[in-house]
């Protein structure tokens, strides 16, 4: 009797601890896109490399009846090459990435739970997107 309970409990334990794997690593809990210029796109790291990169996505903040400009980082990782590849052509490019979030990281799948998939966009103009700052009056 004591070894069937005790191979019930193993059982529901092992079940429970793959679950748990399942939905940390696994489980792609949310997805979306996020659009900004590309700061820095790299490979690093010292038995797994991958594919690390920063993206810088300004803004207006209008809180507090004062317009402000803000700028964001949306730091994300790369496990596709092709994707990679492109992303080290057009560094600096304004883009539109498409992501998908784990709760927790794989040393083989990047530093960071967003993981990118695809490129959606890519700005191909030459444009002059800076910003002129008038003086207030």
């Amino acid at each position: 009797m004591g070894r069937k309970i005790f191979g019930i409990i193993l059982f529901v334990f092992g079940v429970g601890l793959g679950i748990f794997l399942y939905v940390r690593f696994a489980f792609v809990y949310r997805e979306g896109v996020n659009s900004g210029a590309i700061n820095y796109f790299q490979r690093e790291g010292f038995i797994f490399k991958t594919y690390e990169g920063k993206m810088i996505q300004t803004g207006y903040n209008s809180s507090n009846k004062k317009a402000s400009i803000q700028s964001n980082e949306f730091k994300f990782s790369v496990k596709d090459q092709a994707v990679a590849d492109e992303l080290m052509r057009h560094t600096g490019k304004t883009v539109q990435l498409h992501w998908q979030y784990y709760l927790g990281t794989l040393p083989w799948r990047g530093n960071s739970n967003y993981i990118v998939d695809k490129i959606e966009y890519i700005q191909e103009s030459s444009e002059d997107n800076s910003i002129l700052f008038l003086p207030s009056e």
